[in-house]
């Protein structure tokens, strides 16, 4: 088969040799050949008629057509589980090795037939003019935080003309959360944009379960940083279409960077705060030449921040609980019947009584849970000890594994007093000490004596040294004697 190469070969000789003949023969082809390619004047891949035809029997004869009714009812049928259809509905007809045929005709006909893609329409984006935002849960990653699994989502921010991002850790998609995350943002970036474009918010929204409320709280907010807000419609993502893909990009980034590191797990969250940190600082030290425009048009930030707070009141109710954002929180009984206001933030929340602030209580994750703590009820709990066996909250009430043996036991040896015995220990940890009861309850355990609260009130008072498990330590195997072993087998057999 004559190449483009040799008809060009042929044309440069063709001026230069005396006869055709001759050029035919260097270009190493017949002068016949050489003749028509001349005449032609074209080369070889431009008469090349094109492969049209079919070199062996078409396998999916009378099921293909089959296989493009069901494309043209759902055209996102995957081709591996159309061919699994055909192979269950005629057995012995396709073999595994024809899946990629079968996959090359319906990718043809996606480009041929299918129906029409929505595409990608590259955007104009300009200095200083828009911010978006979203959250996105990183539970996919597997971090954890002392070998415990850290559930969390990241309030993401990123200015769609320079791509510089940042974020902050919450648990929930609420306005104190959406708050926090934003101010953080901006006072980090130094400056605010003309426009902050979000999705719905519909899970901010609904956890407000006032929809104007919500409204007029995200309105302050613009407000006070001179910014217009902007939502995408509803099911229109791509509106969003910078943090959404910045999520996806960020997430695979902070998954190479825990690989590098060698572990997922943190000492704690603030060393995972730091690795974050440090990530966002990585990612945006590629952009420094567009964020230094950015940054030259960005609007002043006002004097202060917003409150990222809340504040409700709450009457006390006879259980000594209060329902806070959906969920139960114990307060001391002492407030029982009383009202008390509460400032909630985004990850806790302060419980006032008249101007003094009593306390501060982390903040549940989730709807529906609750956080019952033993000191607020342990007197009336003394007092009524039956109440104890079908509390609803019981399980709250074992501040440590050592708590629930405890209990356990007295249930098995004196089940008839074990909540009043219990109930004795239990005040005894929220008048003491709850570290020192546990540690004398892993002393009576260890030394398999009998449990009781005498027993506990006497360890704590002789201030006994509590000796801690001892460590099981496992010296290093020399595998030196085991490679000699197999050297001597081999010698033997050989």
């Amino acid at each position: 088969m004559v190449t483009d190469q040799q008809i060009r070969r042929l044309i440069k000789l063709r001026n230069e040799e005396k006869t055709l003949a001759t050029a035919a023969v260097k270009a190493g082809m017949d002068e016949s050949t050489a003749r028509k390619y001349l005449r032609l004047g074209k080369l070889p891949s431009q008469v090349k008629k094109p492969h049209t035809w079919r070199t062996r029997e078409d396998p999916f004869v009378g099921v293909w057509d089959k296989a493009k009714e069901f494309l043209n009812l759902n055209s996102g049928l995957e081709a591996k589980s159309l061919f699994e259809h055909f192979q269950r509905q005629y057995p012995g007809r396709l073999e595994d090795g024809q899946i990629r045929t079968f996959q090359r005709k319906v990718k043809c006909w996606r480009a041929l037939e299918g129906p029409a893609q929505e595409i990608y329409f590259p955007q104009l984006h300009y200095a200083g003019d828009l911010c978006e935002s979203d959250f996105t849960c990183m539970n996919s990653l597997g971090i954890t935080i002392q070998r415990k699994p850290f559930d969390h989502l990241i309030y993401h921010f990123v200015l769609t003309f320079s791509n510089w991002e940042t974020g902050s850790i919450c648990f929930s998609e609420s306005f104190e959360s959406l708050s926090m995350g934003f101010q953080n943002a901006l006072w980090e970036l130094g400056g605010v944009p003309k426009r902050h474009r979000t999705d719905r918010l519909t899970a901010a929204v609904h956890k407000e379960c006032n929809p104007e409320e919500f409204t007029q709280r995200y309105q302050a907010i613009v407000r006070h940083y001179r910014i217009k807000g902007e939502k995408i419609r509803s099911g229109e993502a791509h509106e969003n279409g910078d943090i959404e893909q910045r999520h996806n990009r960020f997430k695979r980034a902070v998954d190479q960077a825990l690989i590098l590191r060698g572990s997922r797990d943190f000492e704690s969250r603030q060393a995972y705060e730091a690795f974050l940190d440090k990530l966002f600082k990585q990612l945006n030290s590629g952009r420094k030449k567009r964020f230094v425009e950015e940054q030259k048009v960005l609007r002043r930030l006002p004097e202060k921040r917003l409150n990222d707070f809340r504040w409700f009141t709450f009457k006390v109710g006879p259980s000594s609980t209060i329902n806070v954002a959906h969920n139960v929180y114990s307060v001391h009984s002492r407030l029982k019947k009383e009202t008390v206001r509460v400032k909630l933030y985004a990850e806790y929340f302060e419980l006032w009584y008249g101007q003094k602030k009593i306390e501060t209580i982390p903040r549940m994750r989730g709807d529906g849970g609750h956080f019952i703590q033993y000191r607020h009820i342990i007197d009336s709990l003394v007092r009524k000890p039956g109440a104890f066996e079908n509390y609803r909250y019981k399980e709250d009430l074992f501040p440590t594994i050592r708590f629930r043996m405890t209990y356990d036991y007295f249930k098995e040896t004196i089940p008839a007093k074990a909540n009043k015995e219990y109930l004795k220990i239990l005040n005894l940890a929220a008048k003491e000490t709850e570290t020192g009861v546990d540690e004398a309850l892993r002393t009576l355990f260890e030394n398999e004596k009998p449990l009781s609260v005498n027993a506990v009130e006497a360890i704590l008072k002789s201030g006994e040294v509590m000796v801690p498990p001892e460590e099981v330590k496992v010296e290093k195997i020399n595998l030196f004697h085991y490679d000699q072993l197999l050297k001597n087998t081999e010698a033997v057999y050989e």
